[in-house]
């Protein structure tokens, strides 16, 4: 099982330097990934100091050589696929194919929706993200593109270069609590985030990715360990992946990325 680190790019952490050096110890105590937050607001308790995710993590690849970097997770609703297109193949070759991009319907909990005029309706919200991220898989072929959709167009385009990596860039997708939606089309694709879940729901989602895709062959699953999903079941489950991090504001995160991840996750069970 591999192991990543996730952090909230607000408070002290919005300096880009200071994630950098995150990035850099977390890669010489071997953790395999360091993945961002991406959101544009946060609540009124939290740091409201805010970094960009996709320019911090362009210096953390210039930093690193070998963990795998990605937002986890960027709603599609609030973006441009063709302004994503770019960001992601930029910072695919930046980092020599260390990218993984995790994508989902996005939240309006802190109002980074409706502040600025985006779309709320969960459903609009879950349509612009099938049919975005479509759009993507397709401008990342480097081709012709021509494509119109109930949310989306590209007339007549071709995004070049193609990605470091081929066919494409991996792509995941958050799945909260017991969904099952969410859960079947990340299974089309190459991994499952599940938010908020206990063992139950946990197993009720890999079962329906197996039901989707046949077998977990070349499928990734990254839980975050709670009391209610304890560290030591998870690769029997099936999960590929351990995921843990800081709240925002929370101090001592250098020091949990100077942390092997063996240790860390074994002071918690």
């Amino acid at each position: 099982m591999k192991h990543a680190l996730t952090l909230p790019p607000y408070g002290e952490l919005a300096d880009p330097a200071l994630l950098m050096e995150h990035a850099v110890a977390a890669e010489e105590a071997g953790w395999d990934a360091v993945f961002l937050w991406d959101h544009v607001l946060r609540r009124e308790s939290d740091p409201q100091e805010t970094a960009d995710p996709w320019v911090a993590m362009a210096a953390m690849a210039v930093a690193t050589t070998t963990i795998r970097l990605g937002p986890m997770v960027t709603p599609i609703t609030r973006r441009r696929p063709i302004k994503l297109a770019r960001e992601t193949t930029t910072l695919d070759h930046l980092s020599k194919g260390r990218l993984t991009l995790g994508l989902g319907l996005g939240v309006d909990t802190t109002r980074e929706l409706s502040a600025f005029g985006e779309i709320v309706d969960a459903k609009t919200r879950g349509d612009r993200l099938d049919e975005g991220v479509e759009l993507l898989c397709e401008m990342w072929k480097g081709e012709t593109v021509n494509f119109r959709g109930e949310h989306f167009i590209a007339d007549n385009a071709i995004t070049l270069p193609r990605p470091y990596q081929q066919p494409r860039i991996p792509l995941w997708f958050a799945a909260r609590g017991g969904a099952g939606k969410p859960v079947r089309r990340a299974a089309r694709y190459d991994g499952l985030y599940p938010i908020e879940v206990d063992e139950a729901k946990l197993l009720a989602m890999i079962d329906i990715v197996r039901t989707e895709r046949g077998n977990l062959d070349g499928f990734d699953v990254m839980v975050s360990p709670s009391p209610d999903l304890r560290y030591d079941t998870l690769e029997g489950h099936g999960v590929t992946w351990a995921i843990t991090g800081p709240a925002p504001g929370d101090s001592g995160t250098l020091t949990m990325a100077s942390t092997p991840p063996s240790e860390y996750f074994a002071s918690r069970g």
